[in-house]
């Protein structure tokens, strides 16, 4: 997740309004006692979710005025809802989880990439990884994925492919429509670079909205972020500086954030990285993906009754 800054490699934004997902419908309500539900499949089809489900139909609204009173956002709909418009429509699921790192007792370590793939950095960092036998989670952006999928296709498969959103636009100013066409068209095209489907998402920046939460909950993704990441532009001078400060604070559990594209001087991260691994590795730390990261999770205390 880059702080925003001019990337040579990025493609020209696009309108956050996406020509392929279909206008948005009036909301209408469902026929009484009769059932829809959230379809994954639908949208990421591309379809706009403007699905219903029969629930209960919220009386006497208390506080709505007060909160509506000189808002500038509105209640229900826009970026910051974590409700669907209609009222009626559930969430596909009963939780989403965001995770900054994970609770464990082993010394685990993810390693991320993220903004890529890139014609010059991303092979680079896969031949590091290979050469170090280390595996990796790249949270990919579907554009560049394909664009430049072709150039790292064959070498991904000891890795985790994480969705970064179609064009690396700020979901944080979506509406939930067009969330699930950013999230959703890069699905679509990770999918049918790997083979397999992302389940992972890492918002552009770590922006979050309510509409973010509700789109990646309705896909049926985890959203990832971290807790520590490398600092390159305060080493550009110092690049033994970068390898000591990311060896020496590190902490079983760390979802540790890297880039394989962007601004020159993230490349003292990529020089940098053999002897990060190595020094990792001398205290004690195994890396896994993300997933396997999770999956490594202490669980959580059951209170005596």
């Amino acid at each position: 997740m880059s702080t925003p800054s001019t990337d040579p490699e990025l493609p020209a934004r696009e309108p956050v309004r996406d020509p392929e997902l279909p206008a948005r419908e009036p909301v209408r309500d469902p026929p009484v006692g009769r059932d829809r539900a959230v379809s994954r499949r639908r949208i990421l089809s591309g379809a706009a979710a403007a699905v219903a489900g029969a629930g209960v139909v919220l009386t006497g609204e208390f506080g709505y005025a007060e909160a509506t009173a000189g808002s500038k956002l509105p209640v229900y709909g826009g970026y910051a809802a974590t409700v669907h418009a209609d009222r009626r429509t559930p969430p596909r699921s009963s939780r989403v989880d965001v995770v900054w790192s994970v609770d464990t007792t082993h010394r685990l370590i993810a390693l991320t990439f993220d903004d890529g793939p890139a014609p010059n950095w991303t092979p680079r960092v896969l031949s590091i990884l290979a050469e170090t036998d280390t595996p990796a989670t790249f949270f990919m952006v579907g554009r560049r994925a394909r664009e430049y999928g072709h150039l790292v296709a064959g070498r991904l498969a000891p890795h985790e492919i994480g969705n970064h959103t179609w064009a690396h636009q700020d979901l944080a100013k979506m509406t939930y429509e067009q969330a699930c066409s950013a999230i959703g068209r890069a699905h679509n095209e990770l999918t049918r670079l790997c083979d397999r489907e992302p389940t992972l998402l890492r918002p552009p920046y770590g922006h979050l909205a309510g509409s973010t939460l509700l789109a990646a909950n309705d896909l049926g993704y985890q959203v990832v972020l971290w807790n520590r990441q490398m600092l390159e532009s305060r080493f550009t001078q110092d690049p033994d500086g970068l390898v000591d400060y990311v060896v020496d604070s590190c902490d079983p559990g760390t979802i540790l954030l890297a880039h394989d594209t962007g601004p020159a001087d993230r490349l003292v991260a990529i020089r940098g990285l053999a002897g990060m691994i190595t020094g990792l590795r001398r205290r004690g730390f195994e890396f896994v993906t993300v997933s396997e990261l999770l999956a490594a999770a202490t669980p959580a205390s059951t209170p005596a009754d």
